[in-house]
């Protein structure tokens, strides 16, 4: 019952927001599907989040991304939620294990409150799917998968800032890429959505 009080406080504070994806654009901000390989019920946000991290080292404008959307399995009403994050360099030349290197965990970081992500799986079938959810943008992308809750979900809808720390012997930090207002607007009708048919 708290968790749903919670919940519902949460997506109060969301009504406000809704006009910022309402006035974007005419493509629907939830895409669901029906996968017809595993049976179940894919939904999620169209626009994912953009994260950014530079690296000088590399070059002047050397940098490294991730990219972070919203995913919703339903299995006959029993429904999990999950983050994708898909990773890259701007060398596009990296391979896996480099682009894997830190994300098996990893901390999302939620107006300064940490969400510990914990890898579900490196690939679409880990969560129940016979083809991705999400485009990678370039074919040395690499993704991963990380289940997450309703309520989770939720503070990140209503988040002023979200930044990344990866895990490993070397954490690096990746920080939204400017306001992100189409991701934010996206991830706010896909959270109101939660558990809707």
């Amino acid at each position: 019952m708290r968790r749903q009080k919670t919940l519902i406080a949460c997506l109060m504070r969301l009504i406000p927001l809704m006009a910022l994806g309402a006035c974007s654009t005419t493509e629907p901000t939830v895409s669901q599907r029906l996968d017809e390989g595993t049976g179940v019920t894919i939904s999620y946000a169209r626009t994912p989040f953009l994260l950014v991290r530079d690296m000088p080292a590399y070059g002047a404008y050397a940098r490294s991304f991730v990219q972070l959307g919203a995913i919703e399995v339903n299995r006959m009403g029993s429904r999990e939620y999950f983050l994708w994050m898909s990773t890259w360099n701007t060398d596009h030349v990296a391979g896996a294990a480099e682009h894997r290197d830190g994300f098996d965990s990893a901390v999302l970081f939620v107006d300064g409150e940490p969400i510990a992500l914990d890898v579900h799986g490196w690939t679409h079938d880990m969560i129940g799917a016979s083809q991705p959810i999400y485009v990678r943008p370039f074919a040395s992308s690499t993704d991963a998968y990380y289940r997450v809750t309703i309520n989770q979900m939720a503070l990140i809808a209503l988040a002023d800032d979200l930044w990344l720390r990866t895990g490993g012997k070397q954490p690096r930090d990746f920080q939204l890429w400017d306001e992100q207002a189409a991701a934010r607007a996206d991830f706010v009708v896909f959270v109101q959505r939660l558990g809707g048919d």
